[in-house]
């Protein structure tokens, strides 16, 4: 069921001094912004070897904004995340964010597993296209 790793998405509070802070780190631009009231909400880097996806996400969007929650949820490429995401709850895991589009070919859930991880599942146009070059 999952294929491969398509997207890690952190969660900031101030989006642009996180996605400055990651400029320099990972030495490349990011090559995607999507605004939302006229603020960066999601920023994405694409970086390693297979152009994997780093998503910067305004915490409001978080699915544990009213939480202490923390860091990345790990988006695993499946080519039906509804079924996934259905298959999971159906094994016991608790539904965290129901499936979203959030783009064409991009749409993300998840799911809190048995032992109080998170875990993401997509489908993820952009890992679709990477496998098909190589």
């Amino acid at each position: 069921m999952l294929r491969g790793m398509a997207t890690v998405n952190l969660y900031a509070d101030d989006v642009p001094a996180a996605v400055a802070w990651y400029t320099q780190v990972l030495g490349v631009e990011p090559y995607f912004v999507r605004e939302v009231d006229g603020k960066p909400a999601y920023v994405e880097f694409r970086i390693g070897d297979y152009q994997h996806e780093l998503g910067i996400v305004d915490a409001k969007f978080s699915p544990d904004a009213d939480k202490d929650a923390g860091g990345p949820i790990v988006y695993w490429h499946v080519d039906d995340v509804h079924a996934a995401f259905e298959r999971l709850v159906g094994l016991g895991a608790k539904p965290h964010q129901a499936p979203i589009e959030r783009g064409p070919g991009f749409v993300p859930a998840s799911v809190t597993d048995p032992f109080g991880n998170v875990l993401g599942v997509m489908y993820n146009q952009h890992y679709l296209d990477i496998l098909g070059s190589a």
